[in-house]
C-alpha cells in the first residue's frame, strides 16, 4: 500500500477532455493508476490507495498530511486558502507535517508547475524533464510501462556509487532520473528545471534554537514523539510494530498506548548468538499489553541475487535488509495488519554518538565548565578514564568532524570516483560544532532506509522518529545533552522514564547482526565470488580481481567484519543485472 503515483507534463496544455492517449490510459488502468486531476501541463495519476487532496483547481497533496497538533487533514478547507497565486511551500512546512507531495501551479502564464516533498521523504520523487516535458514519479517503473522512460545505467554514478555506496544524491543509477531529495521543491518554468531547498535541519541545531535547559528538551522529545505515533496509529488503526526491546522501538511502543489501534509486535531471532532479545521485546510487549511473535532469520533466507523492487532507481537492498524484510512481511501478512511501525533513524535523531564530538561541542558552546563536565560524562559513557576521554576531545577539536571517505577496497581505483557527490546537509553554517556536523549527516544518511524496505510497497512503513516534527524537536537538543549523566540518548531516556520498564530504560548494550552476516558470509563467499568475479562490474573494469580472490581465500577473524564490503559489492552487481 505505498504512494503510487504518476505526474505527466506535457509541452503544451492538456486537453481538458483527453488529457492522455487511450492507448497509455488503457495501460495505467491496467496497472491500477486513474486519472486524478490536471493542473496546467500537468496529469496526475494515482493507485487507488494512495490519498489525495485537492487543495484549489491548480494545487493538491498526495499522501497523508497532519496539523501540528497531530489531527489529519482530510478536506481542503482544513488549509487556509492564500490569496492569488502564493506558494503553499512555507504553510505546509511551518503549520503541517505528514508524508506527501505538494503539486501546484506557478502562477506564471507559462503554465509553469512547482512540487514539494516533505522533509521525511516517505513518499518517493524521482523525475525526468526536458525542454518543458517529461514525468515525476513515485515508481519508475510505472514509467517504463508507460513507454515513457527506457531504462539504461549511469556509469559514471556506478563508479560513484562503489566508493560511496550508502550516500544518498540528487543523482540516481538510471541515467535522466533525478530525485528530488526530501524537504526540496522543484519549480518548472517554461522549459527550466530549477530545485531549492525548503528545509533544513542546521535550521534548527543553530545555536538560538537550541534548548538550554534539558528538562525542556525532553519535554518537547516526547510530545513530539507522543504526537506523531498516535496521529499515524490512529489512521491506520491495524499495525506491526518491529519491535526490538533497544530504547528506540520501545519508545515507539510506549506511545502506542495511548493510541486505539490494534497492535501486534514482532521481533526476529537468528540461529547465531548476538541478536536474541526476546527478553526485552517480552518485557516491552507485556508493557504495552500486545502479542508478541517470533519470526527466524534463517541463514538460508539472506540471498545476494534476487530482483530488488521494480522501482529502485539506485543499488539499496542490501543481503541482510533483505532477510529483515521478508521476515517482517511475512509477520505483517500473517496478522492481517495495513501497516508496518519501525523505530528506525532512532539513535541518530536521539543522538547516540560513539565518540568525543558532543563533549567537544560542549567546550565551544559554553566553554571549559561545561566543557570538563561533558568529558567526565563522556568517560562514564565509555567505561574509560577522565584522562582517555579528555584526550579525545582535545583531538576532535584539533581534527574537527568526522568526514566521508571514498572506499576504494577490491577496486581499480583509476576506474572509480574518489569524489562525493556531496548531500546538500554537508554544507555546514560557518562555525558549526563538529557534533551537530556528525548529527546531520547521520540524519541524510538515514534517508536510504526506505529504499532497502520494499516491505513499505505492501503495507504502508510508517518511521515515526523520522518525522519532521521529531527531526525538528531533537535537533535542538544539544549533543552534550545527549551523553548527559554518562547514558547515550539521556534526553530520549529522560522524556520517557515514567512509561518504560527500567530493564530497558537502563540498558546500554545493543543485538548485533555481525556474527550472523558473517555466518552468512561463509556459507555463501564461493557462490559471491563467483558473481563478482563473471559480472558485469568485472567486465567493465571496475573490479580488481587479484584482490578479491586473495580476499576470498583468506581465513577472518571473529571479529573481522570486512567482509561487509562484498555485500555492498554483490548489491550493486545485482542491481546492474536486473536492469535489462
Amino acid at each position: 500500500m505505498g504512494y503510487r503515483y504518476i505526474v505527466l507534463v506535457e509541452r503544451d496544455a492538456w486537453s481538458d477532455q483527453e488529457p492522455i492517449t487511450c492507448e497509455k490510459a488503457a495501460i495505467l488502468r491496467s496497472i491500477g493508476m486513474r486519472h486524478c486531476l490536471t493542473i496546467g501541463r500537468a496529469a496526475l495519476f494515482v493507485s487507488q490507495e494512495t490519498p489525495v487532496i485537492q487543495l484549489s483547481d491548480e494545487s493538491a497533496v498526495i499522501g497523508h498530511l497532519f496539523s501540528n497538533d497531530g489531527s489529519p487533514v482530510q478536506k481542503p478547507q482544513q488549509v487556509p486558502a492564500l490569496p492569488g497565486h502564493q506558494r503553499l511551500d512555507h504553510d505546509l512546512l511551518e503549520q503541517f507535517w505528514g508524508e506527501y507531495i505538494l503539486i501546484q501551479a506557478s502562477g506564471e502564464q507559462d503554465g509553469g508547475l512547482q512540487v514539494l516533498r516533505d522533509p521525511s521523504g516517505a513518499v518517493p520523487c524521482v523525475y525526468a524533464l526536458a525542454d518543458g516535458g517529461g514525468f515525476f514519479t513515485s515508481d519508475i517503473s510505472i514509467a517504463t510501462r508507460l513507454g515513457v522512460y527506457h531504462r539504461q545505467i549511469d556509469w559514471d554514478f556506478i563508479a560513484h556509487a562503489l566508493a560511496h555506496p550508502h550516500l544518498k544524491a540528487r543523482r540516481t543509477a538510471l541515467a535522466g532520473i533525478t530525485e528530488l531529495l526530501p524537504g526540496w521543491s522543484l519549480a518548472l518554468r517554461d522549459a527550466h528545471v530549477t530545485t531549492q531547498q525548503q528545509w533544513c535541519p542546521w535550521s534548527f541545531a543553530s545555536v538560538e534554537h537550541r534548548h538550554r535547559d534539558s528538562h525542556d528538551a525532553a519535554a518537547e522529545v516526547r510530545s513530539a514523539v507522543a504526537s506523531v505515533t498516535k496521529a499515524w496509529a490512529d489512521l491506520d488503526r491495524s499495525i506491526l510494530l518491529e519491535l526490538s526491546g533497544g530504547l528506540d522501538s520501545s519508545i515507539i511502543a510506549a506511545c502506542l498506548r495511548e493510541s486505539n489501534a490494534d497492535v501486534t509486535c514482532a521481533t526476529l531471532v537468528t540461529p547465531v548468538p548476538g541478536t536474541d532479545e526476546r527478553h526485552y521485546a517480552a518485557s516491552m510487549a507485556g508493557h504495552l499489553k500486545a502479542p508478541l511473535v517470533t519470526e527466524a532469520l534463517d541463514i538460508e533466507l539472506v540471498l545476494f541475487d534476487l530482483a530488488p523492487p521494480p522501482s529502485a532507481v539506485t543499488p539499496r537492498l542490501a543481503m541482510l535488509q533483505y532477510a529483515v524484510d521478508q521476515a517482517m512481511a511475512h509477520a505483517a501478512a500473517t496478522h492481517g495488519v495495513s501497516s508496518i511501525f519501525s523505530g528506525g533513524g532512532g539513535d541518530t535523531v536521539f543522538g547516540y554518538m560513539s565518540n568525543a564530538a558532543p563533549a567537544a561541542d560542549a567546550f565551544r558552546e559554553h566553554g571549559i565548565r561545561f566543557g570538563l563536565a561533558a568529558i567526565r560524562d563522556l568517560s562514564e559513557l565509555h567505561q574509560c578514564t577522565v584522562w582517555k576521554a579528555g584526550r579525545l576531545t582535545l583531538r576532535k577539536l584539533w581534527r574537527g568532524a568526522r568526514r566521508t571517505a571514498p572506499d576504494h577496497s577490491f577496486l581499480i581505483p583509476s576506474r572509480c570516483s574518489s569524489l562525493a557527490d556531496q548531500h546538500p546537509w554537508s554544507l555546514a553554517p560557518v562555525g558549526a560544532y563538529p557534533g551537530d556536523r556528525e548529527r546531520i549527516m547521520s540524519l541524510a544518511a538515514t534517508q536510504i532506509f526506505r529504499d532497502g524496505a520494499p516491505r513499505g510497497i505492501d503495507y504502508w512503513l510508517r518511521l515515526p522518529l523520522l518525522s519532521q516534527p521529531v527531526m525538528e524537536a531533537c535537533l535542538k537538543v544539544p549533543t552534550w545533552m545527549c551523553i548527559s549523566g554518562g547514558e547515550n540518548r539521556a534526553v530520549a531516556r529522560a522524556a520517557f522514564a515514567d512509561v518504560l520498564p527500567s530493564e530497558i530504560l537502563y540498558r546500554r548494550s545493543k543485538g548485533s547482526f555481525t556474527h550472523y552476516c558473517g555466518a552468512v558470509y561463509q556459507r555463501q563467499k564461493h557462490r559471491m565470488r563467483d558473481f563478482l568475479v563473471s559480472g558485469e562490474l568485472q567486465a567493465r573494469g571496475f573490479l580488481d580481481v587479484d584482490a578479491l580472490n586473495a580476499f576470498f581465500a583468506r581465513n577472518l577473524g571473529p571479529r573481522d567484519a570486512s567482509f561487509m564490503r562484498i555485500f555492498d559489492l554483490c548489491m550493486i552487481e545485482n542491481w546492474i543485472r536486473h536492469q535489462s
